[in-house]
């Protein structure tokens, strides 16, 4: 017989070394100045919320962990754009390559290396936001559900102890 309270819940937490990426960006500024090219060895941990433990919604972390695995390789060795970024002016963008201004200077990237991101500026937070986007419609809202997963935290580390977590409720309203 399993005894709980009535408002209590469980935390799992999915962190592991080989959950990384390596990618280059440059922050920008609301003054339309930004950092130079740079890149960080990004480290990923998901923690998931759920109110029951039992063998039927048990959460089958080697999928969490599938579902993380292919949006760090697709991530790896990349540079992000931010296309939502005010300071942004695509000149050219064809199969081949990524040509553009970003606060004034001029880049060209081959189009494979880059991964165009629906943010204003290329910051952990915003880093967190889409891996939880892109965990959560990897995973299907549908399984989460099932599992009985009321909440996703997606934190992203640009070195140890420096980062930003993303949270999202996960309720019969949720429409991710």
């Amino acid at each position: 017989m399993s005894h709980r309270l009535a408002n209590s819940h469980y935390r799992v937490h999915i962190n592991k070394e080989a959950l990384k990426f390596s990618a280059a960006h440059m922050t920008v500024f609301a003054d339309g100045s930004k950092e130079r090219i740079h890149g960080h060895n990004y480290r990923t941990e998901v923690s998931f919320e759920f109110k029951d433990f039992n063998l039927a919604n048990m959460v089958p972390f080697h999928e969490v962990k599938a579902v993380m695995k292919k949006i760090c390789e697709s991530w790896d060795e990349r540079f992000f754009l931010p296309m939502l970024c005010p300071h942004l002016e695509i000149t050219r963008h064809d199969d081949t390559s990524f040509d553009f201004k970003l606060c004034g200077k001029r880049y060209v990237l081959p189009t494979d290396e880059v991964i165009a991101l629906p943010v204003d500026n290329v910051t952990t937070e915003s880093l967190a936001h889409v891996f939880n986007t892109q965990l959560v419609l990897g995973f299907t809202l549908t399984r989460l559900k099932k599992h009985g997963i009321t909440r996703i935290e997606t934190t992203i580390e640009e070195i140890p102890g420096q980062g930003a977590t993303h949270i999202q409720i996960i309720d019969s309203e949720t429409n991710v």
